[in-house]
This record gives structure tokens, C-alpha cells and sequence, in this order.
């Protein structure tokens, strides 16, 4: 089971991968990161992307069947979303929610090149490390 580090690493090592990181999207600070940052600065990158995952997992919208985030925290420890993809001229942000034993609010964001990234590979690869990641 990796820990930060080398789930990092892993997600580097998908074709495409310009940056990754983990964040808490409760304060906004990253975890971890690994690579580049679309913005030349993985804190200013974490807490941009926290602001999206943050409505994203508490706007009761996107929650399935009508499953409120209280809900689902209070269920299975993890927000109702699974993951994020924003799709941008020059590539893809994936983010992929963490489930925690604790009070989950972490997601990994990986930054990928649009020519050379596989979307798919990607979002099967960041549920594998969400799956085995480490915390604690």
C-alpha cells in the first residue's frame, strides 16, 4: 500500500502526467505533489482545485439519488462524487476523491497533457491509488 510519496510517483508514471498532487479540500493545502503545477505553484494549484472539488462533493446536485454529502460521509466516510474531470484546450484535470477511515476531504489531482494523456487509463489508474493509498 503506497503512502504520498510514491502514489505520487505512480501517478506520474501514467503517460501524459504533467503534475499530480494530493489535497485537502477542506483547507485548500496540498498534501504532497509531484511535477509541474499548470500555474507554476502546486499551492495556488491546490487551492483553486480545492474550491472545485469543495462544491462539487457538498452541492446536494451531484450527490446520487439524492443522497445528501451528510449522508454519504456519514455512510461510507467519502463525499457523494467519485471524481472531476475538467477538460481544458491544453489538457485534462482528473480529480478522484480519497475515502479516509477518518473525516475524508482529500482528492488526488493529476494534471495531464491533452495530446499525450489517456484519459481513461487515468481515471482507472487515480481509483486504483485511491483505493490503496495510505493516510496517516
Amino acid at each position: 500500500m503506497p503512502g504520498i510519496d510514491e502514489c505520487l510517483l505512480e501517478a506520474m508514471a501514467l503517460p501524459g502526467a504533467r503534475g499530480a498532487s494530493l489535497v485537502d479540500w477542506t483547507s485548500g493545502l496540498a498534501l504532497g505533489t509531484a511535477g509541474d503545477s499548470p500555474v507554476g505553484d502546486h499551492e495556488t494549484t491546490a487551492a483553486e482545485t480545492a474550491e472545485l472539488a469543495r462544491a462539487a462533493a457538498e452541492f446536494d446536485s451531484f450527490a446520487a439519488g439524492g443522497q445528501t454529502f451528510a449522508d454519504s460521509a456519514a455512510a461510507v466516510g467519502a463525499p457523494p462524487v467519485e471524481d472531476l474531470i475538467v477538460t481544458t484546450r491544453a489538457g485534462y484535470h482528473v480529480l478522484r476523491f480519497v475515502a479516509t477511515s477518518f473525516d475524508s476531504s482529500v482528492f488526488l489531482h493529476l494534471w495531464l497533457d491533452r495530446d499525450t494523456g489517456n484519459l481513461a487509463l487515468a481515471r482507472i489508474r487515480l481509483r486504483d491509488l485511491a483505493e490503496r493509498l495510505v493516510l496517516g
